[in-house]
C-alpha cells in the first residue's frame, strides 16, 4: 500500500508540474517568436503577460465542443485522450534525480525504475501514432484524414532511425535502465562524446516525431487547413496541443538523459552533500539541460521553413536511416577493436 501511495503522489505531482510547465512554455514560445520577429508578443494579461496562459486555458475550457455530424463520435472523442495519455505516460521512466530522503526513507526521483525503460519509451512512441491517425479517420473529413495519414507515415518512418540511434547508447552503457545510463555517464563520460552521430540522428528524428517545424507536415496549414485536428475545438483540441508540448518535453528530457549525463554534473561531488540538497541540485541540473533543448525546439521553429513532403521522406529513409545503421555498425566495430 505504501508503494502504491508513493507512486500515486509522484504521478499527481509530475502531472501538475508538467501541465503548469506546458502552459508557460506556450507563453515562452510566443515571447521567443516575438523577439525573433522583432515584435512585442503577449503583454496585456497580467504583468509582462504572465497571466496569458490562464486566459488561454479558460478560453479552451469555455469554448463549445463542435463535432461534425457524420464523425464517428467515440473515435473522435477517444483520439485526443490517447495522445495525451501516451505523452504523459512516457514521463514515468525518466529519472529527474537520484533520490530524496523523507522520514528516513529513500524515495526515488522517478515514478518507475523499470529495467526496460528505453523499450518502454519506444513502445509508447509507436502508440502515439494511433491518437493522430484515429483523429483524422474519426473526423470524417478529407483534410483531417490526409493529415492523419501523413502523420502515420512520417512518425513510422522516423521511429526506425530514432530507435536505431539509441541502440548505440545501449551498446556503450550495457543497460536499458535510464537511471543506470545516467550513472554510467558520471564524470565526463557523456555519451555525446562516444555517440555524436547517434545524437545527430536522434535529434533530427525527435523533431519529426513531435511534429514540430520543419517537420509539421501532418498539419501543414496552407494545404490541409489544420491537418488531423481540423475538426476539433475547445479542450479536445487543447489536449492535442498539450500532448505536442509534452512530447517536446519528453524528447528534450531523453536527449539530456541519453547523451548529456541526465541529472549528473561532472564537477559536483554529490556524496559530500546531504541527500536532499544533492537531489535539489540534480533536479535543477536536469531541468536546465532539458530547458536548453526545449529552447532549441523553439529556435528551430522560427528559423527554418517547412520541408516538402518528398523532402521529409527522403531525409528519413535516404539520410537518417543509413546514418543510424552506419553508427550502429561503427559502434560495434570499435567495441570489438578495443576488447
Amino acid at each position: 500500500m505504501t508503494i502504491a501511495i508513493e507512486a500515486l503522489v509522484k504521478i499527481i505531482v509530475l502531472v501538475l508540474v508538467v501541465l503548469g510547465t506546458v502552459a508557460y512554455l506556450v507563453l515562452l514560445e510566443r515571447k521567443v517568436s516575438a523577439y525573433m520577429q522583432d515584435r512585442i508578443g503577449p503583454n496585456r494579461v497580467g504583468p509582462k503577460g504572465l497571466f496569458q496562459p490562464f486566459a488561454d486555458i479558460l478560453k479552451l475550457v469555455l469554448k463549445e465542443q463542435i463535432v461534425p455530424e457524420k464523425a464517428t463520435q467515440f473515435i473522435h472523442a477517444l483520439a485526443p485522450v490517447i495522445s495525451i495519455t501516451v505523452a504523459l505516460s512516457a514521463l514515468a521512466v525518466i529519472p529527474f534525480g537520484n533520490y530524496i530522503v523523507i522520514g528516513g526513507q529513500k524515495i526515488s526521483l522517478m515514478i518507475a525504475n523499470v529495467n526496460v525503460g528505453v523499450l518502454y519509451i519506444l513502445a509508447l512512441s509507436s502508440l502515439g501514432v494511433y491518437g493522430i491517425t484515429l483523429s483524422g479517420w474519426g473526423s470524417n473529413s478529407k483534410y483531417s484524414l490526409l493529415g492523419g495519414l501523413r502523420s502515420s507515415a512520417q512518425m513510422i518512418s522516423y521511429e526506425l532511425s530514432l530507435g536505431l540511434s539509441i541502440i548505440g547508447v545501449l551498446m556503450v552503457n550495457g543497460t536499458l535502465q535510464l537511471n543506470k545510463i545516467v550513472e554510467a555517464q558520471s564524470g565526463w563520460h557523456w555519451n555525446i562524446f562516444y555517440q555524436p552521430l547517434g545524437f545527430l540522428v536522434f535529434f533530427v528524428a525527435a523533431f519529426a516525431e513531435t511534429n514540430r517545424l520543419p517537420f509539421d507536415l501532418p498539419e501543414a496549414e496552407p494545404e490541409l487547413v489544420g491537418g488531423y485536428h481540423t475538426e476539433y475545438s475547445g479542450m479536445r483540441w487543447g489536449l492535442f496541443f498539450l500532448s505536442e508540448y509534452t512530447n517536446m518535453i519528453v524528447s528534450s528530457a531523453l536527449m539530456a538523459t541519453l547523451y548529456f549525463g541526465g541529472w549528473s554534473l561532472p564537477f559536483v561531488n554529490y556524496a559530500s552533500m546531504s541527500p536532499n540538497i544533492a537531489a535539489l541540485v540534480q533536479v535543477v541540473t536536469f531541468m536546465f539541460k532539458t530547458g536548453i533543448f526545449i529552447f532549441i525546439y523553439m529556435w528551430v521553429r522560427w528559423t527554418l521553413p517547412r520541408f516538402r513532403y518528398d523532402q521529409l521522406m527522403n531525409i528519413g529513409w535516404k539520410v537518417l536511416l543509413p546514418l543510424a545503421i552506419l553508427n550502429l555498425l561503427g559502434t560495434g566495430a570499435v567495441m570489438l577493436a578495443v576488447k
